[in-house]
């Protein structure tokens, strides 16, 4: 398959971009408003105080003219901790009818869930509107309502499934809802036994665009090889992080127009091979549309950097259609 992505030399936002305590940065929501104004809000991982346990999770919150400089607030954005909510991490922001909505992940004592917040116009967190039952993570909202209601991709993660027990094959699956509050009429959109270049789970990762050719999503893809041994800061990392991408009906985003056959990148990279915190994994954050139809992801590397590259919306949209070899 044609290699259509360019990538920006280097990382574009790491923890020595951050003024107070950090560790890995990574996993970062990226919106733009008007032509020279881009936002971001980023995980930050930290050690616990006084230990080296890396448990502790922030969003902070930076500003870029150029989407590759950026300016981090002095002070964290957002930080969830209660009795029952251990910390709030891997967001992601879509604006629908001028209102920021922002998507995160919880880790709680009762598993993994999902959460989503409305965002002030200043980015502060106004309300939390709703949050998941367990497991369920990843998701992204579409950025306006279809057929009067909002949807969001999501990746539920059951342990006992059609698998077998504890077999991590998991799905791309699509909700919707009349008010953000509560969610429904669940579908599955993409089956992990059906992306060609994954053995183990796939799951949303950036929120969808709209193009006149359908929605297109990007999303993440993991093939695990025991073979592998420690690859990172762990004693042993046996997966695969890669990107793939696909084209959704506009009307009915549970319809698959076409997915490409291949990933849309893999770790290349030295900064993505080597490093990071778990090495050889790309996650895609965020995409936006630019003014001349470039896509721009960003996208974590080795779980521990935010990185960028490009490509022609034509490009994406015919590999998805499989038109492009």
């Amino acid at each position: 398959m044609k290699n259509v992505m360019k990538r920006h030399e280097g990382v574009v936002f790491s923890p020595g971009n951050v003024p107070y305590d950090s560790v890995l940065t990574f996993n970062a929501a990226v919106i733009k408003r008007g032509k020279e104004d881009y936002a971001m809000v980023f995980r930050n991982d930290f050690f616990e105080p006084g230990t080296k346990d890396l448990t502790r999770t922030n969003l902070g919150l930076a500003f870029s003219k150029n989407g590759l400089q950026w300016k981090v607030e002095k002070e964290p954005l957002f930080e969830l901790r209660t009795d029952k909510i251990h910390r709030a991490y891997d967001p992601r922001i879509t604006v629908i009818d001028g209102t920021m909505y922002l998507c995160f992940a919880i880790d709680s004592v009762y598993g993994v869930q999902g959460g989503i917040a409305r965002l002030s116009d200043d980015f502060q967190v106004d309300e939390i509107l709703t949050i998941s039952t367990p497991d369920n993570r990843n998701m992204a909202l579409f950025p306006e309502k279809i057929n009067g209601k909002y949807v969001r991709l999501e990746r539920p993660m059951p342990v006992y499934g059609r698998y077998g027990a504890f077999d991590e094959k998991f799905d791309i699956w699509m909700s919707e809802s009349p008010d953000m509050v509560h969610w429904g009429n669940a579908k599955v959109v993409l089956e992990a036994d059906d992306v060609e270049f994954s053995n183990c789970k796939i799951g949303p990762g950036a929120p969808p665009i709209k193009t006149k050719d359908g929605w297109l999503v990007v999303f993440h893809a993991v093939d695990n090889d025991p073979s592998r041994g420690k690859n990172g800061w762990e004693e042993k990392w046996t997966k695969r992080y890669t990107i793939g991408v696909m084209l959704l009906d506009l009307e009915d985003p549970s319809k698959i127009i076409g997915v490409a056959k291949e990933p849309l990148m893999i770790p290349e990279t030295e900064d993505e091979l080597t490093g990071g915190f778990r090495n050889n994994a790309l996650f895609p954050c965020a995409t936006i549309l630019e003014e001349d139809d470039t896509v721009r992801i960003y996208y974590s590397a080795g779980d521990m950097y935010v990185k960028t590259a490009t490509a022609k919306l034509d490009d994406i949209v015919a590999l998805c259609k499989g038109e492009l070899a």
